[in-house]
């Protein structure tokens, strides 16, 4: 058994349901219709669709709706679909223009292609009582005059970056928050309102485990494996300044594996240069590149990994579920001691330039008990479920409260 799976196994989660204890009562209101709007990059689905399945699994009374403006994306939400089985779902394509879905297909869902998306669909969006999403540019379908709904935030990933700490999040009528850490953040600054909120979700936790029964092996050895994981904005990524002196690094030595697997974003729209890059290192089996695939998503390499090597990417915050090893890359001369904004920098060595990597690659595992209890620390505050139980209900139950209350 592989540590994941023992990692897992002490869960002692059900995954495939609730017990009777669990399952809320059910309301006599009327049908609720909600709608969860996956309109941005796909890496941002595994953060809301697991409480559109419980909401549909769970309440009767919700006639629940998962819309895309791409098949493909909407086959996605479907696929996973599958794991949960007693989810009766709506999928919509959003009624958008042909040219429109094509654009979004090739260049991927960038800032106008999303407000084109919500401007052709603000008259689908009326029949909802509320909107669901995992993303803050569907506020804008209030200025387009769709304010009957109400508007609820899963939030996406755990980071501690200042745009997950932005004003417009005020505008929201309820949202589900990780842990204590982002609760103290948005209160401190005024934007959510006790009893508008609930605490304790991290809903991508919930499908992975279904996704991942048992741990893909990525290399046919067993040397310890890097994740590099750059983040995609160009003032804040590693990739531009270092990615092409770490790849060679790592292509010019033999004591470790490396996964190459950048934020979602950073490729997105830029397929020939993604297929050049996975070209340019086929040749070397100790060096997996991906560049936008699912797995890239969905924690296949975070939980396969030995050591995170990054810079500013979230994705740490779920790597260090099971505290390991990290290395920041500090690209742009941070000021990062004494930041709410780069505490997880606290959680591992900080290098200035590539040319630390080798020595940091090996004192990594030697010094992982001067951090590993701040790692744990780091992880209790950013994920408030302790009891590692699926969230996904929770927020479902939450949700569904606030808004049968909305609309007595």
């Amino acid at each position: 058994m592989t540590d994941h799976q023992k990692h897992l196994q002490s869960m002692e989660r059900s995954p495939y349901g609730v017990s009777a204890a669990q399952t809320p009562p059910q309301s006599a209101l009327k049908t609720l219709k909600v709608v969860f709007l996956l309109i941005a990059q796909p890496h941002q689905t595994l953060h809301s669709l697991p409480i559109a399945f419980e909401m549909a699994a769970r309440h009767p009374n919700a006639e629940v709706h998962v819309a895309c403006p791409t098949q493909n994306h909407l086959d996605y939400a479907r696929s996973l679909g599958r794991l949960y089985p007693a989810a009766k779902i709506i999928y919509d394509l959003l009624p958008i223009p042909a040219w429109l879905g094509r654009l979004v297909e090739r260049n991927g869902p960038g800032p106008l292609e999303r407000l084109a998306s919500l401007f052709f669909s603000r008259h689908y969006f009326k029949q909802f009582q509320a909107i669901v999403v995992p993303e803050r540019t569907s506020l804008y379908l209030k200025r387009m005059g769709v304010t009957k709904p109400l508007y609820i935030w899963t939030r996406h990933g755990a980071g501690d970056r200042a745009i997950g700490f932005a004003d417009d999040i005020k505008q929201f009528d309820f949202v589900l928050l990780s842990g204590k850490k982002v609760e103290q953040r948005l209160l401190e600054r005024g934007l959510i309102t006790p009893g508008d909120y609930h605490m304790g979700t991290y809903a991508k936790f919930d499908i992975v485990e279904r996704l991942h029964k048992q741990q893909a092996r990525l290399f046919d050895n067993d040397k310890p494996v890097v994740l590099y994981n750059p983040h995609f904005s160009r003032s804040l990524t590693s990739w531009y300044q270092f990615g092409e002196t770490i790849l060679n690094y790592f292509a010019n030595q033999d004591h470790y594996n490396l996964i190459c697997a950048p934020h979602y974003r950073l490729f997105n729209g830029h397929k020939k240069q993604a297929e050049a890059l996975v070209r340019r290192f086929a040749k070397y089996p100790n060096i997996l590149i991906d560049t936008g695939s699912t797995r890239s998503i969905d924690m296949t390499y975070t939980m396969a990994a030995d050591l995170y090597l990054g810079d500013v990417s979230s994705q740490v915050a779920e790597f260090l579920i099971r505290p390991r090893p990290c290395i920041f890359l500090n690209a742009h001369h941070a000021h990062w001691q004494n930041n709410k904004d780069y505490r997880f920098w606290t959680l591992g060595q900080v290098i200035d330039t590539p040319n630390e990597l080798g020595k940091a690659l090996s004192d990594a595992f030697i010094r992982q008990d001067e951090f590993e209890g701040r790692q744990r620390a780091y992880v209790a505050e950013t994920f408030e479920h302790q009891d590692r139980s699926p969230t996904s209900p929770g927020a479902a139950d939450a949700i569904m409260r606030f808004l049968q209350k909305s609309h007595r």
